[in-house]
């Protein structure tokens, strides 16, 4: 980045921190002792895919290198998603981190968005306990909680995204710009 860049504005993008998905298993033991919430067992990645042969080979190399337990979507917006299925969150976690990584390594990362972690109420949670999504976005390196109210996922769960806000503040980079917050009309991790 030269002085013109720096006179007209213009910044670097920001690297994306796939590491900070590992902080990830932590903190969902905070949220299970302060709220009763646990991971749903369903995770997603989703990035930008370029055109052309080369993001078909590269894709189904991520397919091969995640195993089974996976599904390949693309959303109304032509956003790729890989969507992730497993029961414990530390294997979720390791197969997003993987599948970022070989994106990441491929010249990808300026096309890598965020990743999405689902987590439900568990047992013992109270009642008003909803379910909600962790979404790590990778330009800014940092996470923000998602909880829409309906399926139209038109209004979100303001008060639990704040409450979570809260829990998570030691353990995780929580996004402090909440018009970062932006609603995920289209996700498709439950």
């Amino acid at each position: 980045m030269g002085l013109f860049d720096t006179l007209l504005g213009r910044t670097k993008p920001v690297k994306a921190n796939l590491d900070a998905l590992f902080a990830l298993p932590t903190a969902a033991l905070t949220l299970q002792s302060a709220g009763g919430l646990v991971s749903s067992g369903h995770a997603g990645v989703c990035w930008k895919p370029p055109s052309g042969a080369e993001s078909g080979d590269l894709q189904a190399e991520v397919a091969q290198l995640v195993g089974e337990g996976f599904t390949q979507t693309q959303d109304s917006f032509g956003y790729g998603w890989l969507l992730l299925s497993k029961p414990a969150l530390d294997d979720l976690v390791t197969q997003a981190h993987m599948a970022n990584t070989t994106l990441a390594e491929a010249g990808w990362d300026a096309q890598l968005l965020c990743s999405v972690f689902g987590f439900v109420p568990g047992p013992g949670a109270p009642s008003d306990a909803r379910a909600f999504s962790l979404v790590y976005l990778y330009k800014r390196g940092t996470f923000y909680p998602f909880s829409p109210l309906d399926s139209s996922k038109e209004r979100r769960d303001t008060e639990l995204e704040l409450r979570i806000r809260t829990m998570l503040g030691a353990d995780l980079p929580v996004e402090s710009d909440l018009t970062r917050w932006f609603p995920m009309w289209d996700l498709p991790v439950k």
